[in-house]
């Protein structure tokens, strides 16, 4: 291909089926502390947005990320500290990792303490407050490495509040229950055509801000335990967004999924195109990820299954706890979800294809 032209030959070329995969990296609790502490002895930016990027060895900007397409970020709220109002157009996972506080998003506020969770819709304005006398830290889980990679990421402090405009040939009036009157309709052949008036006016579902406090949760995780040593799934739940729908999503590019860790609980190797991040915030153990062994502890965060490697976790002689976070329910809306569940099976579509079952009903839990 030369400097001037625009086209790549590509006659004849076998199928590229090589993945030059990011190799698995352990964050330890250490190194998180000793950041945290730095941050929060730096003087209180215009902003007040204390935060620092964890940045997989092999990321390039634009889209730096622990994971292609996943950014990860710290952050640190001193007592009494509150951020200058903020927004972009990717959706977030906050996860609260020490002391506690309040998010109001959109207008609705969040008290939040050490483990809840809770997203952040796009293009929302949100402020974070620490409201306790306790040094507030968190990490937020993001698609902006997706949309800086794709040119399209747009974010501001302290935006203008909202107007909703309702003219003609304007914006659409906000109800958005006008029904169409050109219509969609389909051709002899079974295929469609869509007019541009519905093309631009798609059928608009709520996007809310939802919370998961730690100890809810954990009233319900715990009972997975349960499940005896024959169960071949993981105990986890879901923090399910119904927006989301069949795409199985905490916002609609991430899930993210608590789970609990019996004693010498080992998990059977599996695989998927979605990344997955873990932090662990209970016991120790170890996940092998294509044949290398990674051990890792309470307070470590990991890119734990980096796209379409093999791998499985196993715990110590404690109980586990963790949140996952991968970025399944964007691939799945891009149908290039292939799931092996069993190394025995072949892959699947998952979406697109009924997925996998477990023997979940052979097995007792309350």
């Amino acid at each position: 291909m030369t400097q001037d032209s625009l086209f790549l030959d590509r006659t004849g070329m076998p199928a590229q089926g090589d993945l030059d995969l990011w190799e698995p990296v352990v964050i330890p609790k250490e190194a998180i502390d000793a950041e945290i502490a730095r941050l929060a002895d730096l003087p209180r930016p215009a902003n007040g947005r204390r935060q620092s990027l964890i940045v997989h060895p092999r990321s390039t900007a634009p889209g730096l990320g622990l994971a292609p397409g996943i950014q990860v970020t710290l952050l640190v709220l001193k007592p009494g500290e509150t951020t200058l109002a903020y927004r972009h157009n990717a959706t977030e996972v906050n996860f609260c990792i020490l002391g506690g506080g309040t998010s109001v998003i959109g207008g609705r506020r969040i008290e939040f303490g050490q483990y809840d969770v809770w997203n952040t819709p796009s293009y929302v304005p949100y402020v974070h407050e620490n409201t306790t006398g306790a040094l507030q830290a968190r990490l937020t889980y993001s698609n902006a490495a997706l949309l800086e990679r794709l040119n399209i990421h747009l974010a501001e402090d302290d935006p203008a509040p909202a107007k909703t405009v309702t003219e003609a040939g304007g914006h659409a009036v906000a109800d958005g229950k006008r029904v169409n009157p050109f219509g969609t309709f389909q051709l002899d052949n079974g295929s469609w055509l869509m007019p541009y008036e519905t093309l631009i006016n798609p059928p608009s579902v709520e996007s809310p801000t939802l919370h998961w406090p730690w100890q809810a949760v954990k009233q319900n995780l715990d009972k997975l335990e349960a499940l005896g040593s024959d169960y071949v799934g993981r105990r986890l739940y879901l923090l399910y967004n119904p927006m989301t729908g069949r795409t199985n999503g905490t916002t609609p590019a991430f899930f993210a999924t608590m789970t609990i860790r019996p004693p010498k609980i080992v998990d059977r190797p599996h695989r998927h195109i979605s990344a997955a991040i873990n932090y662990y915030f209970s016991g120790s153990g170890r996940s092998t990820v294509e044949g290398k062994v990674y051990p890792w502890k309470a307070g470590d965060l990991m890119l734990s299954a980096p796209g379409w490697a093999v791998h499985n976790h196993a715990s110590h002689d404690e109980h586990v706890y963790e949140l996952t976070v991968q970025d399944q329910p964007f691939n799945i809306a891009m149908e290039s979800l292939l799931w092996q569940e069993s190394l025995k099976l072949p892959p699947l579509v998952l979406g697109a294809q009924a997925g996998f079952a477990t023997n979940r009903d052979t097995v007792a839990a309350e």
